[in-house]
Formats: structure tokens, sequence, C-alpha cells
């Protein structure tokens, strides 16, 4: 098999992590709303650990834990959930950035249709927002502030502890899609300026199909969502439904390990990092994106010369890699944070994306570079 190299779409999941879903799938499979029973009772229990767990990581209190399917739900349900508060008070606008990923976008674009105003803050050329420029953007009637925490493509990571201080004396609803940073740069979201946060499991070797909002107190009241769903009333009548008990498991255990582990996880992602430049350096690759902000395990970079599908076609062998988000791979089209970066139309339509972790096992880069070269003698 090639080596996958493709951990920002999704990771694999920790053998720790596998073996607690699949026991709450088989033989732990009690409904934690059942009340009546001993399975119903350790499923409760189960679901509580996770949640003090997640909340642990990010400096929260587990009943500010609001359980999703992943992070593009807790977007939806940040972003749509706060709407009807902001019709009620004539708060309708809202301040977010061009480079966000599309589950923040087309909530936004949704919002706009029933009448919100949207500023979108441009990018530097490094792929990152100017928090000046953020809060430059308020006004009186904003809203809700969103900016994401690390840029799913070029990995380059945003200044939103700046932009929460930043933020002190506006009454805005601060909101980070934490998809790419959870579980691996904790300090930034533990910041209690953030009111909303969403994180999905996938991205920190926990089960598909899971993930959680962070919905945190600000002097004591929880920001005024409305449900997007309704039935049963499960997750303080936010987020109805069964609970997938052993995906929440498996999203405890994974947080937990990402912060017993985590110091040793990054120093493994660094040194991977430095055998792919190494390993690159003969294709003399230009990277996208301030590479001083950027984290440790992605890399997004252009081949000078050579077009990133053929690339991939010629290397899949090898190693497996993107050119872009997951969620518009199927369709291939040039990436908007590159061209928000102000990056040529050919320099966007080069770009790859390497992303990898701390399970990653080595790469033949020889081999890598000798069918680039191949590709560059026929181009």
């Amino acid at each position: 098999m090639p080596v996958y190299l493709d951990c920002n779409a999704t990771a694999p999941l920790e053998t720790a992590v596998q073996d607690a879903v699949f026991r709450f799938m088989t033989e732990e499979y009690g409904n934690s709303g059942s009340r009546t029973h001993e399975y119903g009772a350790r499923a409760k229990q189960a679901v509580q650990h996770a949640r003090r767990s997640v909340a642990h990581a990010v400096a929260a209190d587990p009943d500010e834990v609001v359980f999703t399917s992943g992070a593009t739900e807790s977007n939806n349900l940040a972003i749509l959930g706060l709407a009807p508060h902001g019709e009620k008070t004539g708060r309708r606008h809202i301040v977010s950035t061009q480079i966000e990923h599309k589950a923040i976008l087309e909530p936004l674009e949704a919002l706009q249709a029933r009448g919100f105003e949207v500023t979108f803050v441009a990018t530097e050329p490094g792929g990152y927002v100017a928090p000046e420029a953020v809060a430059n953007a308020l006004r009186p009637d904003t809203l809700m502030v969103s900016v994401m925490h690390v840029n799913n493509e070029t990995g380059v990571e945003q200044p939103i502890t700046e932009i929460g201080r930043l933020l002190a004396e506006h009454p805005a609803y601060f909101h980070v899609d934490a998809a790419q940073g959870f579980g691996k740069i904790g300090p930034p979201l533990r910041d209690q300026r953030i009111d909303l946060m969403s994180i999905s499991a996938h991205k920190i070797y926990g089960p598909k199909g899971v993930g959680a909002l962070i919905a945190r107190r600000r002097e004591f009241a929880r920001a005024p969502l409305s449900p997007l769903m309704f039935g049963g009333g499960q997750e303080r009548g936010l987020r109805p439904g069964t609970l997938p008990v052993p995906l929440i498991v498996g999203l405890g255990i994974a947080s937990e390990l990402a912060e017993k582990h985590g110091t040793r996880r990054r120093e493994q992602c660094e040194a991977f990092r430095r055998e792919v430049l190494r390993g690159l350096a003969p294709l003399d690759p230009e990277p996208n994106g301030s590479q001083d902000r950027v984290v440790p395990h992605t890399l997004n970079f252009t081949i000078p010369g050579l077009d990133s599908e053929a690339f991939i076609l010629s290397t899949k062998d090898l190693i497996s890699v993107s050119n872009g988000s997951a969620c518009t791979s199927q369709s291939y089209q040039p990436s908007h944070v590159l061209k928000a970066m102000g990056l040529s139309l050919a320099r966007v339509k080069g770009a790859l994306r390497f992303s990898w972790c701390h399970m990653t096992p080595p790469v033949d880069w020889a081999a890598v570079v000798m069918a680039a070269n191949r590709l560059r003698a026929i181009a």
C-alpha cells in the first residue's frame, strides 16, 4: 500500500480507540438514555467520562460540551443556531474570513439569503488574517466573529488569541472552527474568550461521525443557540437523537491520548517534516503559506512546472496525497484559500498538500522524486 499522507482529510485510528469503540459496539451496547438497567447506566457513565475528557482538553466545563456528528454539524449549529437571536436583537452582521472551510462559508451564505450581512476579512499573503483587520470589521450590530484555528489546506495557524484579546470589549460571540487544531495545538483553544468551538474526532485519530460543539458560558450565561433539529431533548435540547455511545467513547479516549502524548507526537511530526523537505529538495518545492506559522504536520507546496493532478497520479503507488480540501476534491476547483492569498493561478493549480501524523511510516522519497522528474521530462 502507498504511504498515507492525507491526515488533514482524515487520520488513522489509534489502536486504543479502535478497541474501545468495538467494545462499546459489541459488549457495552446500552442506550445512555435508558435509566432502568445496568446497560444504560454504564453507557451513560461512559458518555459522561468522554464529556469530561473533551472538556478538559480545552479548559471547559463538561456541561459546555455538546456532542454532534462532527465539526461540520457543530459549525452549522453555532452559526445557524445564533441566527434567531440575531434576528430578534437586530444584530445581523457577522465577521469571518476569506479562507474558511466550506462548512463555514456555506452556512454564512444561507444567512446572507436571510438578510444577514457578512464581512469576509482578506488574508495576508502568508495565509493568515491580521487581528487588527478582524477588529476593524466590527460594528455595533456584529453578532458573531468566526475564524478558524488552523487552515486545513495550508496548515497556517490563525492568530485567534490576539483576535480574542481585541474582542474583549465587544459583545460579539467568538466562534472558532478548531477541527485541525484540537488535540494538536492546545493552549490557544483554552482561551475563555472563545465562546463556541467546533471539533471532530477523526482528525485526532478517533472515529468518523462524531465531534462536539464547545459552548462556553460567558458571565454565567450560555450562548443563545437555537436547535436545528427537534425530538428527544438530548444534549440540552440542542442536538436531539440517541447518542452514539461507541463513537463518543472513541472521541473521549482520543482526546485523552492527545493530551498525554501531545509533545511526543509533535516532535515526531517535526522530524517527519524535515524528512519531507529533505526528500523533496531536488524538486525545488515552493511552500505556500507562512512557514513560521505552519503546523508541524502539514506542507502545502507547488513544484515548478508540474501539474498537481498529474503528480498525484504518477505517485499514487508510492504516496496518497491531495491537492486541496477533501470537501471539494470530488470535482476539483482551484483552491479559494490559495487564491485569496494572491497566488498565481498556475501556482494554485499546481499546489499539493501533504499531511501526516505520528503514525506515518517512512517514504521512499527517491522514488517520488524519480516519478516527478519523469513527468517533467515529458511536460
